[in-house]
């Protein structure tokens, strides 16, 4: 059985380790912990992660967050992945720093992101991982904010939130969808 899971971010160095980055910063921790290697591809970085039987597409978009759909749907596409296989991870700013929610489908949240699979798709129906990244910035400073390094603060904690995104990555390959939910959105 075959998944995509995607991490939305920005390519480039100065967007590295930025709070709008956080599905990059996943992949690439996971990626590091089961020593595989992402190829530059068409419309992403690609690597293959198997685990239990399954294999998961991990994809970060090189096309900027707010045209992802194209990637998405190329590489859905191409893999033959249906959608009820497609995970996507993205920033929240409505959740408070570390919490995380997986949802079986939904709206955009005002993700550009999100939008863009949205529209690309035609749909909603798709798994997605938000990751809280707060809001405490003052007015007027939303995108400074959210492409802004983690404090220090967030920098300690993150290695455990994003360990946990991992373990939710392999319960939705191997559970599904609503099992993972209530083991995960209840902490």
């Amino acid at each position: 059985m075959k998944y995509l899971v995607t991490g939305l971010g920005n390519v480039g160095d100065e967007y590295h380790n930025t709070r709008h980055n956080i599905g990059f910063t996943i992949l690439d921790a996971l990626a590091k912990a089961s020593s595989i290697e992402f190829s530059d591809k068409r419309y992403g970085y690609i690597a293959e992660y198997r685990y239990k039987g399954r294999t998961m597409v991990l994809l970060k978009p090189n096309t900027y967050v707010n045209l992802s759909g194209k990637a998405v749907n190329y590489w859905m596409q191409k893999e033959s992945i249906a959608v009820e296989n497609l995970l996507v991870m993205v920033d929240d700013l409505s959740l408070p720093f570390g919490t995380i929610r997986i949802l079986p489908k939904g709206g955009d949240g005002g993700h550009n992101g999100l939008t863009s699979i949205i529209d690309t798709l035609g749909h909603k129906d798709f798994a997605r991982l938000r990751f809280g990244i707060g809001s405490d910035f003052p007015f007027g400073s939303q995108v400074d904010y959210v492409l802004g390094k983690w404090n220090e603060n967030e920098s300690a904690a993150l290695p455990e939130k994003v360990s946990v995104c991992h373990e939710i990555i392999r319960s939705f390959g191997t559970l599904g969808i609503e099992r993972t939910m209530n083991q995960y959105n209840k902490r």
